[in-house]
This record gives structure tokens, sequence and C-alpha cells, in this order.
């Protein structure tokens, strides 16, 4: 069952949420009405999706829920979904580029959209869980969404893979919001030029006007030619990198002409699909114009956001083949994995691989105070916190939601190696039939 937090102080809100709830049984909703017994709730549960109504009464301080949320992101995943008192406000909330936030609606656009909101989570419900799923055997992750010509659907998908990406430390905070008007550009070009068939001149006489280009959008999508008509967004996760491909129902466009466009454009509009190309690499049209593939490089292995209660400690460097313990050693200090890749040893033998998708080393011999049951060997240069039990222990007495977390998280790395286990003996007894043939 995923958790629905919803902190409002409106009735009408909460009643909304319910609704749409009701509608999909994997959810639940929570309501709270103070900052306090929110915060509480929030930190203690990890709950996937959270409710921020900035339209609430005194009693609830969202920005406090969201500036705690945002001061430690490595806690929490998951998204935000955020009730604004006005288009300033989100405006506002967009230019903070909060990674956790998925959507940001005036209250009356939430009251509208938000069952469809769940709905899209509720089919793809697998990028609300960003810590320690990925790489279960190593394999390429693919999907595809199909959505309409509103940009509030374009922009959440949007939201979803970037939000992805960065949670499993494929790109960091600065590409974030690179990937994020890429997406947003290509789409939109999608949507105007090949769906809808808006011309350069007509927005420009549009925008001339004082007009808000979304309402010719809207008008446009309701005339009988356009209203069926459809983007289509696939992605494929790599190891290395990762590739997109966006593609319209339209009859294409002369994407040549913009491509060829060299120096400053000074216009109010017809940058994006240079500003896009200059982000990304390997941006391609087909023939047509109506289909765009690009690529971004992931960082592999790339460093961990360092959890909010350790980051006082000091940052330990190490070098290729240094050895960071030993097997049998009686030390039972946690460190935690900032960066890097570390061999695992036991009796001798190579077991497995450490990256920073690990989180710890030391976790067995920390929890059942026993001597260390393998060698780790540095490959390359590492970065690692070492975090000795007594101060631990001390931290999570202070911090009792980071003991539950770590605990949820301890879970699931053993529900993720029963799983590669279980992927493997389907592998062999498969390969054992092919050869008993």
């Amino acid at each position: 069952m995923k958790k629905i937090v919803v902190a409002t102080t409106n009735e009408d809100v909460y009643e909304v949420v319910q609704e749409a709830v009701k509608k999909f049984s994997s959810f639940e909703s929570l309501l709270f009405a103070t900052t306090e017994t929110a915060e509480i709730y929030i930190n203690y549960e990890l709950p996937e999706i959270k409710v921020l109504d900035f339209t609430s009464g005194a009693s609830l301080d969202c920005q406090k829920i969201l500036d705690d949320i945002r001061n430690d992101r490595w806690l929490h995943t998951g998204g935000v979904i955020a009730v604004c008192k006005n288009r300033q406000q989100i405006k506002e909330l967009e230019e903070q580029r909060d990674v956790n936030i998925l959507a940001s609606l005036t209250k009356a656009d939430f009251m509208q959209h938000f069952s469809r909101l769940l709905r899209i989570l509720k089919s793809n419900s697998q990028f609300l869980y960003t810590r320690g799923m990925q790489d279960v055997m190593g394999g390429i992750e693919q999907g595809s969404f199909t959505c309409g010509n509103d940009p509030m659907d374009l922009r959440f998908y949007m939201s979803f893979l970037v939000s992805y990406l960065y949670n499993t430390n494929r790109i960091s905070i600065d590409e974030c919001a690179s990937l994020r008007m890429t997406f947003m550009e290509l789409l939109i070009n999608a949507v105007e030029h090949g769906n809808l068939e808006i011309s350069y001149e007509e927005k420009t006489k549009w925008l001339g006007e004082g007009k808000n280009f979304f309402d010719l959008i809207a008008l446009r999508s309701r005339e009988e030619k356009y209203k069926d008509r459809k983007v289509k967004i696939s992605y494929s996760i790599h190891k290395k990198h990762s590739a997109f491909r966006i593609h319209d129902d339209g009859n294409g466009f002369d994407w040549r002409k913009y491509l060829s466009k060299k120096g400053l454009n000074t216009d109010t509009h017809g940058r994006g699909i240079s500003l896009s190309k200059s982000i990304v690499r390997q941006m391609e049209y087909n023939e047509k114009g109506n289909e765009v593939t690009f690529c971004i490089d992931n960082n592999v292995d790339a460093s961990n956001a360092v959890p909010e209660i350790m980051s006082r400690f000091d940052v330990m460097k190490f070098k290729n083949k240094d050895i960071i313990c030993k097997q049998d050693d009686p030390t039972n200090d946690l460190y935690f994995i900032v960066s890097g890749q570390l061999a695992v040893y036991t009796n001798d033998r190579l077991t497995t691989i450490l990256t920073p998708n690990d989180m710890f080393i030391g976790e067995m011999s920390f929890l059942l105070n026993n001597r260390r049951t393998a060698t780790i060997m540095a490959m390359g240069d590492c970065q690692l916190i070492k975090v000795p039990k007594t101060e631990f222990l001390a931290l999570i007495r202070r911090n009792p939601h980071y003991g539950i977390f770590l605990s949820k998280m301890l879970a699931q790395r053993l529900e993720n190696q029963s799983q590669y286990n279980y992927a493997l003996m389907q592998k062999l007894a498969d390969i054992e039939e092919v050869v008993n043939r």
C-alpha cells in the first residue's frame, strides 16, 4: 500500500484526494493539519507521495516541511505535489529547482486534475521507489509513456524520469535542471509544431497580443483534427548512458532550419531545439520530423549525497588497491560509501563489487557485533565516511527515524538479493534443460 500524506487545513483538498484514492486501491491517504504532526509522520514513515497545501491556514507551514525534505534529500525520496496560492508561487517553487517536486498546481488545477495525476502515479509507480531498486540484474531499464497534448501531463512524466535519474545517482543536481529544460523544450515542440501544427507566425501573433501560449494549446487541442493525437515518450536506461525518444502523431516539421541556426536568438520563442542540442548528445530527428532521439552520459557510480546525520564526519580518501578492512578484523565501525568502487573478498575469493548504490560497508559486523566477514579493497579512487559504532548509535538516538529507514533499506537489500538469486536459479534451470535435451 502506497501512502499519500496530505498536509492541509482545507477539507475540500483532502476530499479530492480521498475520492481519487477510492478509484485506486493501491493508495492510502492520511490527513495532517499541523506542521509538527506532518513532519513526524514523513520522517518516520517516509511516504511515497506528499501533498503540501500552501493555501492552508497558519497552523500548517508547508514551506518548512518542504525545506526539511530538501535539506536531507538522501532520506526523502518519492515525490511532492504542491498546491499553490497562485501562479507566482508556482513560478517561485519551480525556480528553486527542487528535484522532489513532481507537480506544482494552483488549488483550482489540483481539484480538477489530481485524480488524473494519481492514475499516472499508479501506472508508473516504479519511479517512486528509487533507493536501491535499480540494477538488480545489471540489465537495461526500458519503458514508455503515452499522453495527450496537455503540458501538465508532459511535465509530470518528465519529472518522473529526471527525478528517477537523479535519485539513482545517474545525474547530478545541476544536470537535473538542464535535463528538465531539454525535455520540456522537446516535448512542447512535439505538441505545438507536431501534433497541433502551430506555426511560428501563429505563436508570434498570439504572444504579441499578450495571451498565454498554453491557452492556444488548449484551444487547438479541442479541434477534431488534433484532439486524438498523442505524444509517446520512450526511455532506455543503461549503465553508462540513458537514451530517450519523443514521438508525435503530427506531419513533422522542418527541423533542419532550426538546427542550422547559429548565433544568439533574441526572439521570444524558437530557441528550444538549439538550446536542447547544447545540453544533450546525439540529438537526432527522423526524416519526417515527428520523432527526436537523444542521449545523456550517466555518472557511473556517481557520488552519493551525504546523509545529514553523517555530514559532521570527515570524508576518507583511498587509492587503488588500498585495504579498507580485512576479514576477521575485530572492528565493527560502519562505512558510508560516498564514491568509487570496492571489491569484496571472502576467503581470498572475489564475491561482489560495492558502489555508492550499496550505501554501506560493514553493516553486518556493525549490527551483529561480529568480526569482519570479508576483506574490502578499493578499486581506483574511493571516498568513504567512517562512523564509529558508539557515535552512530548516539546519532540514531537523536534521530530515531534514521534507524527505521536503515532497517527498511537493509530489508530491501535482502529482498533484492532474493530476487537476484531467484533469477539466477531460473537461468541455471533453463541452461540445464537445454543441456539435457
